[in-house]
């Protein structure tokens, strides 16, 4: 892998086996022989080491931020690696011409462009990168992402068979429930974007989310009716291969992680990639 360090976070204390003493997480950019490109986030180990990938908008701004990495930080002092990629219209994923972040996903979507495709194409070439070098143990991968990462993250888990389990914060589950789709109703390609319409790939899936009780950005409603929607497929399946648990908490803020959610979500996923 070629990589170059770009910036240090807060040093940490490292417990983990695979894990030097006493490193300073450090965030590494690479790119994958297809010319994508992906950052890593974590202490140095001995690979191959289980991975968690993290969306939330771009590599930097997602794996600097102790908000947006989430349960990784949590993860990396036990051995982990984060990854994260920009998302579409995000960082370098922003094209000249369109508008950026989630009005440009308006603008793919009114084009007939899947962004998500997109998206998963991306991942699994990083994915693929990462077991090929030896950095990554393909017997223990999750997904995790906030808001609009997190949709994206679902996606992901849903398409790549190799990613065991999925948490998202907060997530984006349906794109018509936020302001920058209000209007697209008709359109084809943002309707079968809804994640109840992958709710069969997911159900496959240990699915983990939280959301707060009035969170009107993303909708409150849309995540319990996501949950619900896998839980009636994995019923019909008559499957034990996957299970959605879903936490609906008090949080006045609106849409934000509600406290305590990382540490929920890091021990959830311990839980089920040891499982």
């Amino acid at each position: 892998m070629k990589s170059r360090c770009l910036t240090s976070s807060r040093p940490s204390s490292c417990r983990g086996n695979n894990c030097v003493e006493n490193p300073d997480p450090v965030l590494r950019i690479g790119e994958t022989d297809q010319g994508v490109r992906f950052g890593l986030w974590g202490c140095e180990s001995n690979p191959p080491v289980p991975t968690l990938f993290i969306l939330a908008n771009t590599i930097e701004g997602t794996l600097a931020s102790d908000y947006f990495r989430q349960c990784g930080t949590a993860l990396t002092h036990q051995g982990w690696q984060c990854v994260s990629i920009d998302l579409p219209c995000h960082g370098l994923e922003h094209r000249e011409g369109e508008p950026q972040q989630l009005d440009g996903w308006r603008f793919r979507a009114d084009a007939g462009e899947n962004f998500v495709a997109e998206s998963n194409q991306r991942l699994a070439h990083v994915l693929d990168h990462l077991i090929a070098n030896g950095r990554t143990d393909a017997a223990k991968v999750a997904v995790c992402g906030t808001s609009r990462g997190g949709f994206l993250a679902m996606h992901f888990a849903a398409f790549d068979p190799r990613v065991k389990c999925i948490a998202a914060f907060a997530p984006v589950t349906d794109l018509l429930a936020l302001r920058e789709f209000h209007g697209a109703e008709q359109n084809y390609l943002v309707r079968t974007l809804a994640l109840t319409s992958h709710a069969a790939h997911l159900a496959q899936k240990q699915v983990w989310m939280v959301i707060g009780d009035q969170d009107a950005r993303v909708g409150t409603d849309c995540a319990i009716a996501l949950a619900d929607r896998i839980a009636e497929v994995t019923h019909d399946l008559l499957s034990r291969a996957g299970a959605v648990e879903l936490h609906v908490l008090p949080e006045p803020r609106g849409h934000t992680t509600p406290a305590g959610s990382a540490d929920q979500a890091m021990g959830w996923i311990r839980r089920q990639i040891s499982s």
